[in-house]
């Protein structure tokens, strides 16, 4: 336990001096100013790429729940008025 508080105060302590590092020593070449370097248009790349990948998995996952809601539907228009009944007795 005592290890754990020790790790959490090391990590404010280096959190807390890094905010207080002058901000161009953080920026990249597409923060500081220079947009039309190879680096800002790669990491333009990264981000549309990672967007595609998101976007992707959402989508297949509205799909899938919209797959299954049309299916339940189907099925409930098949079947008789009767056994709805009989299974809203038990």
């Amino acid at each position: 336990m005592k290890s754990l508080r020790h790790l959490v105060k090391g990590l404010a302590v280096v959190f807390g001096l890094a905010t207080l590092l002058p901000s161009p020593v953080l920026a990249c070449a597409a923060c500081y100013g220079r947009s039309d370097s190879p680096l800002a248009s790669g990491m333009n790349w990264g981000i549309f790429t990672l967007l595609g990948v998101v976007v992707t998995v959402l989508v297949s996952i509205a799909s899938f729940f919209i797959y299954i809601i049309r299916r339940e539907t189907a099925r409930t228009r098949t079947e008789p008025a009767e056994q709805n009944l009989s299974e809203a007795k038990i």
